[in-house]
């Protein structure tokens, strides 16, 4: 029987123009493709969760506008319990411009619009009534994610968090976090600069940046490495068990926006179901490559049958 999962954090409608490359600064690039579709990472990973089996409520805002009720619909249509997101007629819903290029890699920037007015007050003690697992990532004030996840903790669930878009942790977040979530680069900057072994490099080499994440009371740490696959930092694992590299999924990448939320919804989806964290990333691996095989993000997201059928 799986747990439930709550999501708490970001509603966004993506603007995507693809090209053939991505502009330099200062430098105009013809498109060939534009699209509006419904994003932003809380609800990106809300919908892969619920795509993957999970049973998920998504806590956000979004304005009284066309936006908002594309995002409403497209994420209770992938079965996620929307009653707690929020409508805003005071502010628009947030958006994300994104430039997709001919290999499938991305820039973004995003407006926070209704996102910015999610606060600590919309995160009600009840909503976490029997959850198993709390996603968060930073794309809603900060005040909100610790207070979120002080909540979560204290109901006994397992908080999971993106530091994505990449911010300052204070430690008294760090102290309610379970399990990190985080790229490289992200993994990089968070250990103060830090030099990261190679994408490629053995289980033995990440020793030390598991250390470094325990020093600073991070003793589960998911580190992805995009198409190099992942590597599970645990220190409450077995000596030998406590790095583990998750091999990369072989796919042809078209779109890799969103490739990230689909990961932590699948980890979530499959911590809520029971399965250690290892296991999970693996899983995990397997569904954010092939969310990278379509365009956009949530209705790129595979099913159970999908991850399934590609990892046997």
């Amino acid at each position: 029987m799986n747990g439930r999962i709550v999501v708490v954090g970001s509603l966004n409608a993506d603007l995507t123009i693809y090209c053939e490359r991505l502009p330099l600064p200062g430098e105009t690039v013809h498109g060939n493709g534009f699209s509006v579709n419904p994003g932003g990472k809380s609800a990106n990973q809300a919908v892969a969760a619920s795509k993957l089996g999970g049973d998920v409520s998504l806590i956000g805002a979004v304005g009284k506008d066309p936006n908002g009720d594309m995002l409403i619909a497209s994420t209770e249509g992938a079965g996620v319990d929307v009653s707690r997101v929020r409508r805003s007629g005071d502010v628009a819903t947030g958006v994300a411009v994104i430039a997709v290029d001919e290999h499938g890699e991305n820039n973004i920037i995003i407006s926070a619009g209704a996102n910015g007015t999610l606060a600590p007050a919309d995160v009600a003690t009840e909503a976490f009534d029997g959850a198993a697992v709390l996603c968060l990532c930073l794309e809603v004030a900060l005040e909100t994610v610790e207070a979120a996840a002080k909540t979560a903790h204290d109901a006994g669930a397992t908080v999971l968090l993106n530091l994505s878009p990449y911010g300052e942790m204070p430690e008294s977040l760090a102290a309610l976090s379970d399990v990190l979530l985080v790229n490289a680069h992200e993994a990089s900057l968070f250990l103060g600069e830090a030099e990261m072994p190679l994408p490629t490099a053995p289980a033995s080499e990440w020793e030390g940046v598991r250390s470094q994440f325990a020093d600073r009371g991070l003793e589960r740490v998911l580190v992805t490495l995009g198409s190099q696959g992942s590597v599970v930092l645990d220190s409450q694992a077995a000596a030998g068990e406590r790095v583990v590299r998750i091999a990369p999924t072989e796919v042809q990448a078209v779109d890799t926006t969103g490739a990230g939320d689909a990961f932590t919804g699948a980890v979530a989806a499959r911590l809520a179901a029971g399965e250690p964290l290892a296991e999970a990333a693996a899983f995990a691996s397997v569904a954010a490559a092939l969310a990278t095989t379509k365009k956009g993000t949530q209705a790129a997201y595979p099913g159970v049958e999908d991850v399934v059928r590609h990892r046997s």
